[in-house]
């Protein structure tokens, strides 16, 4: 079974980080789990940082934590507001399902199947480039 946290977002990082502060004042750097937002320098990640920030930004958050990340942050669901942040992101095309766990979330798949196909988003763009592309292509240089 997961953890379960209700925390208050103290920051936004970008669209699919954030840091958190929960019971007993401990802090935790969280990544949603299953999505994967574009870099702040790439097309689209202002745009979804923005939104998360809206959402989530000093607001009560459910973070049901899955594990963590070689950066040692914790690897989460997250809900504002009562709304998953990894759905609304995909959905809204502001995020890519994050491909290696895209198995385990069928139903984002098909809201990002759903936002291609509408041309909403980053999917505007005749040639999106996936996060996980340009941080490889960004340490080439």
């Amino acid at each position: 079974m997961s953890a379960v946290l209700l925390c208050l977002v103290i920051a936004v990082s970008d669209g699919d980080s954030l840091k958190v502060r929960c019971p007993q004042r401990q802090e935790l750097r969280v990544r949603i789990a299953s999505m994967d937002a574009p870099e702040l320098r790439q097309a689209y990640g202002q745009q979804s940082r923005r939104q998360l920030y809206q959402w989530c930004y000093r607001q009560q958050a459910q973070i049901t934590v899955k594990g963590t990340d070689r950066y040692r942050r914790t690897l989460a669901e997250v809900r504002c507001k009562g709304q998953d942040m990894a759905t609304l992101q995909v959905r809204t095309g502001l995020a890519w399902v994050y491909t290696p766990h895209a198995y385990r979330y069928p139903q984002l798949a098909t809201l990002q199947e759903q936002a291609r196909a509408s041309g909403i988003g980053l999917w505007r763009q005749k040639r999106p480039l996936p996060p996980w592309d340009y941080r490889r292509r960004s340490k080439k240089f």
